[in-house]
């Protein structure tokens, strides 16, 4: 990236609340987009080098808020976000808070109405990258708000990740799809180092494994749309691939861990879930009725 401080009159002013990792990330990239931004975190020192780049440090969260049309909020927990929103008094009335903060859908959608009762517009933004990525083309950035005020701050909103949009008018939904993201990452991580395990304990090269196994591995995720219409739908009967075919596949799974000493309980879980659905009668199901179980059905 470039830097650049200057600031032109589509670019309004951001204060940026919060300089861990990301957020001072995302402090640079509004600077290199070429916003007036102002900078506060509770060490100061933290945005030395934001401020050799350009920005202007404030000393207090009013002043920041003071300073700037976007605030961005990237700090521990929502309830220290609205901590120090609440800080800035009625600094806050006429901005519109962008909040970068991760938490629940319930307590996000307790901040939004709480910074909206103080006159201030407020957007959710789930950023689904690590800092170095921030500002990437291909970085996703899920957001949810009023479509109104999306549209007014979309440039600077796309600062944060090519790959920026509003999913939803309500502030929580956005929480959702970056915890289903979330869930879905680690579900396949944990898969793929317990295959690792099976696989390294026989000597064989993991990455020669994937090499060999592209197309299979790349298929699963292709494999994902099929399994989302059916929970859409509500509708799991298949003609072919029906729970039982899974069964024999996971015990075999199973044993073959156990006997070379590797972990179990990941797909001891699995066919724990895929036993007690053919006993109760889904064997011609598709694996997505498993849905229901995790639904608490």
């Amino acid at each position: 990236m470039t830097t650049s401080t200057a600031r032109t009159d589509a670019a309004p002013a951001v204060a940026v609340i919060g300089l861990g990792e990301m957020g001072a990330a995302v402090a640079a990239a509004f600077l290199d987009g070429g916003h007036a931004t102002t900078v506060w975190n509770r060490t100061p020192d933290r945005g030395d080098a934001l401020v050799a780049r350009g920005a202007e440090r404030s000393a207090t969260v009013r002043d920041a808020v003071a300073a700037g049309d976007l605030v961005v909020v990237s700090v521990k927990g929502n309830a220290v976000a609205r901590e120090l929103l609440a800080s800035a008094g009625a600094a806050l009335a006429g901005r519109t808070v962008v909040n970068l903060t991760d938490g629940t859908s319930a307590e996000v959608r307790e901040l939004a109405q709480w910074v909206t009762e103080q006159g201030a517009e407020y957007l959710h933004g789930q950023i689904m990258t690590i800092a170095p990525g921030v500002g990437h083309p291909e970085a996703v950035v899920f957001y949810g708000g009023a479509q109104a005020v999306y549209d007014r701050y979309q440039s600077a909103l796309g600062l944060l990740g090519g790959r920026a949009t509003l999913v939803a008018a309500d502030p929580g939904v956005p929480v959702l799809y970056g915890m289903a993201v979330h869930g879905t990452m680690w579900g396949l991580l944990n898969g793929f180092l317990h295959a690792a395990a099976v696989l390294s304990s026989e000597g064989l090269p993991v990455r020669q494994f994937l090499e060999r196994a592209d197309a299979s591995m790349s298929a699963l995720m292709a494999f994902l749309p099929s399994i989302a219409e059916c929970v859409d739908r509500g509708e799991h009967a298949v003609e072919y691939g029906a729970l039982k075919h899974h069964l024999p596949s996971v015990e075999d799974l199973v044993r073959e861990s156990r006997a070379r000493g590797v972990d179990d309980d990941l797909p001891g879980s699995t066919l724990a879930l895929v036993r007690r659905a053919v006993a109760d009668g889904h064997a011609d199901d598709n694996y997505s009725w498993l849905v229901e179980h995790f639904r608490g059905r």
